[in-house]
């Protein structure tokens, strides 16, 4: 909304200083700015609001240690997350952008879901809140809706490179001046990135090429599925990784960096040719929105490092990792997801691989066994007897790791 007063502003009467908000870079750090001031300033009031209220944590006995401490501590404090980012992004992002629609429908949809599992969980007493089939069905909603607006929207387009910047030398050889790269018309396209392959792009319609022969038009089919299965995998895997003070947001924040920086590089034709990557118009002012986000969880981090004062529920992690799905898949990086995400993937490998061997021993010797003491991974190391704060550092050592190889993947193909 500022960024539209601004700019009538500076066009009608000429306001000095009204111009810098065409600049993507100083939305974006004005954003990431009440991001903090809105969690850091707020936070406090909305614990003492939660508390007053009885949102206290109901946690079970796990054998743990520090478990029973947490007891009666404020949650759903994934409000403060997505007030946070809402927040900002209305007053500094372009409101009509196709990918700023796609993030602020994801968060408030992912965030209805944890709000109602919550919800159930404080209020109703309910220790197992929403059924999982309920949780389920909301994913696959938003992935129908996300898959839709990229695959039907006539803004979702990339642009193909021509010709690459080059240095022109006058005749005498006395100037040079270089010029900008040329791009054809944009097109609607179901291309994506594959991480370390030169050249590195991959059409999804070409799954059903052997199908029918008009494979683009159908190509839908396949497109809105992985979209569900992705939204579906990152959600849970955020939501999984939540079981510790702090882990959580903490990698969140790395991960948004990460695909900021992918955003900002993808959204200008400049930094698209020289690192030779997807041209994607319009991405970058996804920037805007991932300042935001990252604003919110540093933001919320300093009331959630251990011991934590308030915990984000699946209001928070639901909404965190449908954001950074959908966040991906816009820019083209879904295929990196597995490295940049890396710590939510193995959070969810782990359950699913000690609950197939559980399952599994268990059919065969007549006894379940276990790969780990515990799972999610995170809760192994705890019953080693690492502290919590240990654990999320190196977790977050880690995530930084991780996001330092995506980077690479830049150039290193």
């Amino acid at each position: 909304m500022l960024y539209y007063l601004f700019t009538y502003l500076d066009k009608a009467y000429n306001l000095p200083g009204a111009g810098v908000f065409q600049f993507i870079t100083f939305r974006a750090a004005m954003a990431l700015i009440f991001s903090l001031i809105i969690c850091l300033v707020f936070g406090k009031r909305i614990i003492k609001f939660l508390q007053k209220q009885q949102v206290g944590e109901t946690i079970r006995d796990l054998g743990l240690e520090g478990q029973a401490e947490k007891a009666g501590t404020p949650t759903m404090g994934g409000l403060m997350i997505l007030s946070g980012i809402l927040i900002p992004v209305l007053l500094f992002a372009k409101l009509e952008n196709i990918y700023i629609i796609l993030l602020i429908i994801t968060t408030i949809w992912m965030g209805a879901i944890g709000f109602l599992d919550d919800y159930i969980k404080v209020f109703k007493k309910d220790k197992k809140g929403l059924q999982g089939k309920f949780k389920v069905a909301g994913q696959v909603g938003l992935g129908i809706i996300v898959g839709s607006l990229l695959y039907f929207n006539q803004n979702v387009t990339i642009k193909e490179r021509v010709e690459t910047a080059k240095v022109v030398q006058s005749a005498d050889g006395t100037a040079t001046t270089q010029t900008l790269p040329v791009y054809a018309e944009a097109e609607k396209s179901l291309k994506t990135t594959i991480p370390f392959f030169k050249n590195n792009e991959f059409d999804y319609s070409k799954l059903i090429s052997w199908v029918v022969d008009d494979y683009q038009k159908w190509s839908w089919i396949i497109f809105i599925p992985i979209v569900i299965f992705i939204i579906t995998a990152v959600s849970n895997g955020a939501n999984l990784t939540d079981g510790i003070d702090g882990l959580a947001t903490g990698t969140s924040a790395i991960i948004g960096v990460t695909l900021g920086v992918f955003a900002y590089v993808s959204g200008s034709i400049i930094f698209a040719d020289y690192l030779n990557i997807m041209y994607i118009p319009n991405t970058g002012e996804l920037v805007i929105f991932i300042a935001a986000f990252v604003g919110a969880c540093i933001g919320f981090l300093w009331y959630n490092t251990y011991p934590a004062q308030v915990f984000m529920g699946d209001t928070g992690s639901l909404a965190i990792g449908g954001i950074i799905a959908v966040f991906a898949i816009a820019i083209r990086k879904e295929l990196l997801i597995p490295i940049v995400c890396g710590i939510f993937l193995v959070e969810n490998l782990s359950v699913v691989m000690q609950v197939s061997y559980f399952k599994y021993t268990k059919k065969k010797f007549g006894e379940g066994r276990r790969i780990f003491l515990m799972s999610p991974l995170h809760h192994h190391y705890q019953k080693q007897g690492y502290n919590e704060s240990k654990i999320v550092t190196r977790f977050w050592i880690i995530g930084i790791f991780l996001a330092v190889l995506t980077f690479v993947t830049l150039k290193l193909r």
